[in-house]
């Protein structure tokens, strides 16, 4: 099947490792050319080099209220066009409700949520029919995840505000798409399992609660997220797919 992605060029932050990557990597497989984001500069080059002439790697953190208009107009200056983003950002940190001080939930709200927002305005502001924001968001957008009360708070705010988004776009023929991955095996989700006192017993009790009973490969979040964001996908707005082996229990 062709996604219809040859040269189109998209923005991915937090793509220098896990799912932003995997992203980033079905994206370029299937032609199309990207920009990768990280905060750190020799990392996001590194991520760049791996992925081939076909990307370009910019140092931003999604709190810096400049980066939305730096990624876009790299992307432009790289490539010569822009036709899409997606968001991701590292996870916020865990704990319980008792646990989260003040600072901690303002850094996670200025990265997790209002980064979000801010670059998803700016390209709603220079996208045209075609385009397409996209958000990395969680499984607990629909389910409270034990331990990750910061993420329970801030995601599923992000998911409405991307529904709300997508009435607003559409009209201009502009798409926007939530991806909820669950226990995907990526660095993130090895260090939480390690936070256990036996990580090896909670990642087999986790994958006995999934339905295929493993857990995700990347590469099987990223050519999810790929599909929602190109044209093969013309007709999805104001959605949200979980990748995640049937591990939510609703429809």
């Amino acid at each position: 099947m062709d996604l219809g992605l040859k040269d189109r060029v998209y923005v991915v932050t937090g793509a220098t490792r896990g799912l932003g990557n995997a992203a980033a990597r079905e994206l370029v497989a299937d032609g199309a050319k990207v920009v990768v984001t990280g905060r750190d500069e020799e990392r996001a080059a590194e991520a760049a080099r791996a992925l081939g002439p076909d990307a370009v790697g910019v140092a931003v953190d999604n709190a810096d209220p400049e980066a939305p208009a730096r990624l876009i107009a790299a992307a432009r200056k790289a490539f010569g066009r822009f036709d899409g983003v997606l968001v991701s950002v590292g996870g916020p940190p865990p704990g319980f409700a008792a646990d989260i001080t003040d600072e901690q939930w303002r850094t996670a709200f200025e990265s997790v949520f209002l980064g979000a927002v801010r670059l998803a305005r700016a390209a709603a502001a220079e996208l045209e029919a075609g385009g397409v924001i996209g958000f990395v968001l969680s499984g607990s957008v629909h389910e409270p995840i034990a331990g990750l009360t910061v993420s329970n708070g801030l995601r599923p705010g992000l998911a409405g505000f991307a529904k709300s988004l997508s009435d607003e776009l559409g009209p201009r023929g502009i798409r926007v798409v939530g991806v909820l991955p669950a226990r995907i095996d990526t660095d993130r989700v090895r260090e939480l399992d390690g936070l256990s006192a036996d990580p090896e017993a909670t990642r087999a009790a986790n994958e006995s609660r999934i339905p295929l009973r493993r857990y995700g490969a990347p590469e099987e979040f990223g050519r999810v997220a790929a599909f929602l964001l190109s044209p093969a996908a013309s007709y999805l707005t104001g959605i949200m797919v979980p990748v995640d082996g049937g591990m939510r229990h609703g429809f």
